[in-house]
């Protein structure tokens, strides 16, 4: 690997964690990346998920760090996620990413209405009690689905779900989010390594890259509370919508 790739990986990889860490769509920098640095669609989409492992342990670690955390009730959002992850993983494997653009087009057009038109949540543990709703975990099975399969812009539907059928703040989302993208994450990498879709020294690059943004951003997130966390996601839609639209 030349030192330009090393120094391209690492400085992509810092940007992608923090933005997935406060919003969504760091792989729509990554994936491109790895594809322009000659690696075939299944290739990238593996080795990418090196990256995601480490920048979403760093990312829990850091919410732990700054005491904004509930493992327990992660780890039984994270369950429902798990099957569909691992079905979309092994799809993944056997399908191209032709439609990605038209299924991300999609996610784009739902989470910019989801997320400003709605209205703020209050903390969950706000005195007012507001009921969660049972679509929460329908939701999380199908967003494992597709986080397995493309993982681009999961972070965007993770947060829409969370923060319209959980109800809970914008914080309390990005730490439950990176959890369960953690857990999910695992068995689904298992599955692009055991059919020889990884490349190591890209992924490991790339990953350095991702663990370090992903601290920063959970640091950001909780000290910049939903004020940072919403420009952040503004900024991350507008830059993969005009993607999509083949601006640059």
């Amino acid at each position: 690997m030349e030192w330009t790739h090393f120094l391209l990986l690492f400085g992509v990889g810092a940007v992608a964690g923090f933005i997935n860490v406060n919003a969504g769509g760091g792989s729509s920098l990554t994936l491109p990346t790895l594809i322009f640095m000659g690696l075939d669609a299944a290739a990238a989409n593996g080795t990418n998920r090196i990256g995601l492992v480490l920048q979403n342990v760093f990312a829990v670690a850091s919410f732990k760090k700054n005491k904004v955390h509930d493992f327990k009730k992660s780890s039984f959002l994270a369950l429902f996620t798990l099957p569909g992850a691992v079905i979309g993983a092994l799809a993944a494997t056997q399908v191209s990413n032709t439609l990605f653009q038209k299924i991300l087009g999609a996610v784009l057009l739902f989470i910019v209405v989801s997320m400003f038109l709605g209205r703020s949540y209050k903390d969950e543990n706000s005195k007012i009690h507001r009921k969660q709703s049972w679509l929460i975990y329908p939701a999380l099975f199908g967003i494992g689905f597709y986080g397995g399969f493309l993982q681009v812009g999961v972070g965007f539907l993770f947060m829409a779900a969370l923060y319209h059928l959980l109800r809970v703040n914008l914080v309390r989302v990005n730490m439950h989010k990176v959890f369960i993208i953690l857990i999910y994450t695992i068995p689904a990498f298992a599955i692009f390594l055991f059919t020889g879709n990884v490349n190591w020294g890209y992924g490991l690059v790339l990953a350095a890259g991702n663990g370090i943004g992903g601290w920063w951003g959970a640091r950001a997130a909780v000290k910049g509370g939903e004020k940072i966390i919403r420009i952040i996601l503004a900024l991350a839609i507008i830059i993969m919508a005009m993607k999509l639209f083949g601006l640059f």
